[in-house]
């Protein structure tokens, strides 16, 4: 089963758990989102302890295929977001609860 977390999530949880206002939660989303979109699309790259780094990579143009018409087509060329986990992450991942 999957089970997307949304904005309103966050910022509900932020409420629940610190206590601001529903209005201070949700602009502490944004600004934060916006800040590491801001700086990724910048810096190339955004390193957040214990949690992991994100990387903006450019892929090549290539030629692609539809595997149903076996049809080819150019890819173009563009940016892409990787996240690379934290040791502390992975590890985290990993624990057995017991």
């Amino acid at each position: 089963m999957r089970i997307n977390l949304t904005k309103k999530d966050l910022v509900n949880s932020i409420y629940m758990k610190i206590g601001f206002s529903k209005q201070i939660s949700e602009n502490l989303v944004e600004d934060f989102l916006s800040l590491i979109l801001i700086n990724l699309k910048k810096e190339k790259k955004i390193k957040i302890s214990k949690f992991g780094t994100f990387i903006l990579r450019s892929k090549k143009q290539r030629i692609g295929r539809n595997p149903k018409t076996k049809e080819s087509k150019i890819i173009s060329s563009r940016n892409v977001v990787s996240f690379k986990p934290s040791k502390y992450f992975k590890e985290y991942i990993n624990l057995k609860n017991d």
